[in-house]
């Protein structure tokens, strides 16, 4: 006599939904004040110039402009917004 129960589908159904990590706008793209430029787990991109981190490593734009991705110290993918010229 089996000692377990014959279950399929209760034992299923544990992945969890996708978090939508990545860039969000790259760069040479514009921005707005408050835009999300990248969504990530730990920092993998750090901020720079007219850029801020969340609590959860979310990267966000304090200024219009266009967005600049370059290697800073120790290599480190650092973004940037580069606050365009008034026409």
């Amino acid at each position: 006599m089996a000692h377990k129960k014959g279950v399929g589908s209760s034992k299923n159904g544990r992945e969890s939904a996708s978090k939508r990590l990545g860039v969000k706008i790259w760069g040479g793209q514009t921005c707005v004040a408050g835009n999300i430029l990248v969504r990530q787990r730990g920092t993998v991109h750090y901020p720079g110039k007219n850029v801020a981190k969340g609590k959860d490593d979310t990267l966000y734009a304090l200024a219009d402009g266009v967005v600049v991705f370059r290697r800073g110290s120790r290599d480190r993918s650092v973004v940037s917004v580069e606050p365009q010229a008034e026409a």
